[in-house]
């Protein structure tokens, strides 16, 4: 058995030592940080599932610890995050407490991590080579965290192994989860708000092996890796939206049912009126979803070099075109009316200065929805100042922002997030219920705003709500600073 104590064990710092004192209270919330949240640790692990969970009955494996008793056993499944390269592993978390006639008796003290391995398996990389893990907090003039592991045989303890490296990062982290605990640390960023995280990681897994060749065949001079991954990542986020918006269509005939199987979000409810991607970029989104069986377009001022690489199904959904606005307000037949069906759902994924127009159109056209993922932070005329005043003020606006986790309060008051509250309060206004994601993509500006349900309840409601938003785009031309951006090439060439 090794022992490792935390570099700062042998400090007389007197703040440490009490900081351990009351660690005690935590330490059961910081090991369940552990048993339930393994993916914190190591980035080769994806999630944990539990399996079963029992205080009564533990299984064999659970080991016999002196002086202390069995309380509970979790039973879980470790889920790599590259399912091609790394095996899954079955594991018991098994919690211990002092004996019943102790006074502590209901204290947690130790947590001890026992992998499974079938006779002739192997540990996978990411789990240390051991057959016992304990987490432990053990009492004294000196309170310690300690954690004790009974090494496979073979397996090298010295300080620079691996092993040891392992121990004493997962005892820092132990401390760390405890600390958080004990100063009632609260996370400033709330992913899986809208979508949960196993339907989103299950199906991006997919997603991504269906999609990765894209990065070696990348055509722009950015990086693949990031925005190849990141567009797999909004794609596989709006098609579980979708499927929780919409009503499934059950006109499925044999040969589409047999692919379902195979494919099941090709039998998924969908957009109405399809989608459009408004500023669409090098259309690597357009082209993702229309590969997974979903109808839409894509628009830009200009075509990419990436366009004319895509099949000849997904060049002619990516089309040139400049985007007015305020035409919306006349019954003139612009060219680009026609991308704005009822029902359509209008995505604005790092829009630049259409990013505050997404709610706007959603409401004049009649859209299903939308979903803005800002960028750069414009206002329809000009680039957003935070000094400026709230010009679409709520009600209880404290507590919508708290709701939607959009920061702006406490020490959080960057100038993207209170460009977020803008952008908020402007969709609520323009009738539409706000909900926001962090969205799990290689990007910094991964907060996504989202509208698929309306506020209004009836035709007077929906007619008042119309109305607030056709005043937005009459100011917008009052002003006369709004400017239709001209078109690079032919609009209608691609």
């Amino acid at each position: 058995m090794l022992t490792f104590l935390p570099k700062w064990c042998a400090s007389s710092s007197l703040y440490l030592v009490l900081a351990l004192v009351k660690f005690r209270l935590q330490f059961e919330i910081a090991v369940s940080q552990l048993i339930h949240h393994p993916e914190y640790n190591s980035t080769l692990i994806l999630r944990s599932e539990t399996v079963a969970e029992t205080t009564s009955d533990f299984p064999p494996p659970v080991p016999q610890l002196r002086d202390l008793r069995p309380l509970r056993n979790v039973h879980r499944r470790l889920l790599p995050r590259r399912p091609g390269r790394d095996a899954g592993l079955v594991q018991h978390c098994t919690l211990y407490g002092r004996p019943p006639s102790a006074d502590d008796d209901s204290i947690i003290s130790t947590l001890v991590l026992t992998p499974i391995v079938e006779k002739g398996g192997s540990l996978p990389y990411y789990h240390p080579t051991v057959s016992h893990l304990a987490f432990r907090y053990i009492s004294g003039d000196i309170p310690v965290l300690r954690i004790e592991v009974i090494p496979l045989p073979g397996t090298p303890t010295d300080p620079n192994s691996r092993l040891y490296r392992t121990c004493l990062a997962l005892l820092e982290t132990l401390h760390r989860y405890g600390w958080g605990a004990l100063t009632s640390y609260k996370k400033r960023v709330i992913h899986d708000a809208v979508i949960s995280r196993e339907a989103y990681q299950d199906l991006y897994l997919v997603m991504r092996e269906r999609h990765k060749h894209l990065v070696d065949t990348w055509q722009e001079v950015t990086d693949p890796l990031k925005h190849v991954f990141e567009d797999i990542g909004i794609a596989t986020f709006l098609m579980l939206l979708w499927k929780e918006m919409y009503s499934p269509d059950t006109q499925s005939g044999d040969r589409e049912l047999q692919e379902e199987q195979q494919e099941p979000w090709r039998g998924w409810p969908r957009p109405p009126g399809g989608f459009l991607d408004l500023g669409c970029g090098n259309g690597l989104l357009v082209h993702i979803l229309a590969s997974e069986g979903y109808e839409g377009h894509g628009i830009d001022l200009r075509a990419r070099t990436s366009w004319s690489h895509y099949p000849e199904s997904i060049q002619a959904l990516l089309h040139v075109e400049a985007v007015d606005p305020t035409a919306f307000l006349s019954p003139s037949n612009a060219p680009h009316r026609r991308y704005f069906p009822p029902g359509v759902f209008i995505i604005g994924n790092h829009a630049d200065e259409l990013t505050p127009w997404a709610p706007v159109l959603s409401t004049l056209c009649s859209a299903s929805g939308y979903l803005s993922i800002p960028c750069c932070a414009w206002t329809f005329d000009a680039r957003y100042e935070r000094s400026r005043s709230s010009d679409y003020p709520i009600p209880n606006m404290e507590n919508f922002v708290q709701s939607l986790h959009l920061g702006g309060d406490g020490g959080n008051t960057s100038s993207y997030s209170m460009y977020r509250i803008w952008l908020a309060s402007l969709s609520y206004h323009c009738g539409w219920e706000v909900e926001c994601e962090n969205l799990r993509i290689p990007s910094t500006r991964n907060w996504a705003i989202i509208g698929r349900r309306t506020t209004a309840q009836n035709a007077e409601e929906l007619a008042q709500v119309r109305e607030r938003t056709v005043r937005i785009v009459e100011n917008v031309r009052e002003r006369g600073l709004f400017k239709t951006r001209t078109p690079e090439g032919k609009a209608g060439e691609h």
